[in-house]
């Protein structure tokens, strides 16, 4: 979480949770991103912030909410993948079918995987929103107010 010369030789933050303004958006004239702060002996308090945030019950839970949903959702879409490209190998009769005009059952099965993707993102994102956003958002917050605390990045 330290910081690391840009390109242009100037001092950039090495911060994930770092919510500058981009320059030039929302500032007065003038007014940039605030200078960068000396290198302080924060890395440590700062992974015992992470850490400790890592080892907390909020955190467990946001995780344990992730993988109820991700692990299924995974192994269902990889599943039906896998069934589409296997049944196009070896049974290329079956998909060849007709159902309407020139609308054969691979082209629906193939429709049907761009059909899942996208059902899938969606369940996901509303997964997310309404499970596990509002959690995180509060680690996040919680972990700043830690690190401000110990003397780590703000």
């Amino acid at each position: 979480m330290g910081m690391q010369p840009s390109n242009s030789g100037d001092v950039a933050y090495d911060d994930p949770w770092y919510d500058a303004l981009a320059s030039g958006w929302g500032e007065s004239a003038g007014a940039g991103v605030p200078p960068a702060r000396r290198e302080r002996d924060t890395t440590a308090a700062a992974a015992d912030v992470y850490l400790e945030v890592q080892r907390s019950a909020a955190f467990q839970e946001v995780r344990r909410r992730y993988r109820r949903f991700v692990v299924p959702a995974v192994f269902v879409f990889f599943t039906w993948y896998v069934a589409y490209v296997v049944t196009a190998t070896t049974s290329p009769d079956l998909l060849a079918r007709p159902v309407a005009g020139a609308v054969n059952v691979g082209l629906l099965a193939g429709l049907g995987q761009f059909l899942s993707t996208f059902l899938l993102t969606w369940a996901y994102v509303r997964h997310a929103r309404l499970r596990r956003d509002r959690a995180a958002l509060e680690l996040r917050w919680g972990a700043q107010e830690l690190a401000r605390g110990r003397g780590g990045p703000s």
